[in-house]
């Protein structure tokens, strides 16, 4: 048995080993951030565009209480809070409002359609029709603002660079003593995982 495991483990590590560098993994926030930072400033924008007062039709005909109000804060917390989290700028800060939003979104609108946010309905003339969206969306964006909350903004952002002048440290060297102590824990794991392969039955 242990002379199956151990080739196996080694060729995961081969492969995949890549994907533990901490040089690498450490980026990992910035696709997050991108994503939910333009997606959100997109819709808020799109809202300014059509006009406020559209939107708090839309929000009186589901009955949000205080439409105009509720419109406008809706707005600028898609765009502002958007940005901020484009910059990684108090992610934790403006992740409420914004999780606020989409728990708000859920509930109000989504949640009657099913979890799924594509419904292909039919295909008419060679162009698809679709369904009323679900949550699917909502929850992928929850699950965005919860790992840049837990994990960080990771490189390139002004949360990042904040908390390095309030230690004294440089961003760069900052970022570098943390892969350095995620290398050493993956090391440390894997030390464990080869002895245990290696022992007898």
């Amino acid at each position: 048995m242990n002379v199956i495991r151990k080739p196996l483990a080694q060729g995961f590590s081969n492969h995949f080993g890549f994907l533990n560098r901490t040089s690498i993994a450490r980026w990992a926030p910035i696709p997050l951030r991108l994503i939910v930072g333009y997606g959100f400033m997109h819709h808020g924008v799109a809202k300014l565009a059509k006009g406020p007062e559209a939107f708090a039709a839309i929000l009186h005909g589901v009955g949000v209480p205080a439409p105009h109000l509720m419109a406008w804060l809706s707005i600028l917390t898609e765009v502002f809070g958007g940005l901020a989290v484009l910059l990684g700028a108090f992610v934790p800060l403006v992740s409420l409002p914004m999780a606020a939003l989409l728990l708000v979104a859920i509930f109000t609108v989504h949640l009657p359609y099913g979890f799924s946010s594509i419904k292909l309905m039919s295909v008419t003339s060679g162009h698809a029709q679709f369904g009323p969206p679900g949550y699917e969306c909502d929850l992928l964006y929850l699950a965005c603002l919860a790992t840049l909350v837990l994990t960080g903004s990771g490189p390139l952002a002004i949360d990042t660079h904040r908390q390095s002048q309030q230690e004294g440290v440089p961003a760069f060297k900052s970022a570098r003593n943390v892969a350095s102590k995620l290398a050493h824990r993956e090391t440390f794991r894997a030390r464990r995982v080869t002895k245990r392969t290696r022992s007898p039955l």
